[in-house]
């Protein structure tokens, strides 16, 4: 029966932190080749290895992230117990690291992680960014979750797992105006200025599909590809805004903007994206298990 030994895992702890063997040595005290020695029998003990080389770089595996994670919580439930016999107050929490696409909806975000935030057992870090930036992250195990309004393929190289977790309709919605018509569709686009997500937004390929159907040309005033930016300009400017309710929700809840018309032929997808792990993290599995 194999034994953890504690001071391998204070070494590998170092190493990981430092990202280099030579300055972990320098800050244990100990040689390289001494250290390069303790971190092989503790991969050795566990069964796999812990770090893999990119030009001259240590990069942790997915087990070596997983190793890294319970050997910070392994410490930090040590100083616990200092702190417990010196009568101060602690707590252990786990990590979930969750990447969302910067244009997608913030309203949308919260509500997906609404579940999170009152729990005391749970510390959660969110990052934004490009989608190809957080999957570089998720492949090099610093993401657990990413939350996108685009799906991936997945192939053999990556095993992306790609969830749909929400479809979201999409309105015009405008300012809220006193002794105003009411809307006809299509009609008053012939004279209304539209602000438009971008012409990568799939939501616009199929809104731009139903103005050609009904022979309308419209005003574009704007196109936006971050919904943060869209929900701003529908509460300040003159025109009539393509964007799901949701990234609008309390506006609408106000009467701040009101809905013009709806499309539930167009739909915006909100999605899940996680890698093949062979230890998941179990808070993850939780949340998605709440939307199958």
């Amino acid at each position: 029966m194999s034994f953890l030994n504690y001071h391998h895992l204070r070494y590998f702890r170092a190493i990981a932190n430092e990202g280099s063997l030579t300055r972990a040595a320098s800050k244990l005290g100990i040689s390289q080749s001494a250290i390069s020695i303790q971190l092989r029998k503790l991969e050795e003990s566990l069964g796999d290895a812990l770090f893999s080389r990119d030009h001259k770089t240590l990069v942790l595996t997915e087990a070596g992230r997983l190793v890294l994670d319970y050997a910070e919580s392994i410490f930090k439930t040590g100083e616990e117990l200092m702190d417990c016999l010196r009568n101060k107050t602690s707590d252990t929490r786990q990590i979930v690291r969750i990447g969302a696409v910067s244009t997608m909806s913030r309203n949308f975000q919260l509500q997906f992680l609404q579940p999170l935030f009152h729990r005391d057992d749970v510390e959660l870090v969110l990052r934004s960014g490009g989608l190809n930036d957080l999957l570089t992250q998720l492949e090099t195990h610093t993401l657990d979750l990413i939350l996108s309004n685009l799906p991936v393929k997945r192939d053999s190289q990556t095993g992306w797992h790609c969830q749909l977790l929400d479809e979201q309709p999409v309105s015009l919605v405008g300012k809220k105006s006193k002794g105003s018509k009411k809307f006809r569709f299509p009609e008053d686009l012939l004279s209304m200025p539209l602000i438009l997500p971008s012409l990568e937004s799939n939501i616009r390929a199929g809104f731009d599909l139903l103005m050609e159907q009904a022979g309308v040309r419209p005003i574009i005033a704007a196109e936006v590809d971050d919904m943060a930016m869209l929900r701003l300009l529908a509460t300040t400017a003159d025109a009539l805004t393509l964007v799901p309710p949701i990234v609008v929700r309390d506006e609408l809840k106000t009467g701040l903007l009101v809905e013009k018309h709806r499309f539930p032929q167009i739909r915006k997808n909100f999605y899940a994206i996680t890698p093949r792990r062979r230890f998941p993290n179990r808070i993850v599995q939780e949340l998605l298990r709440k939307k199958m």
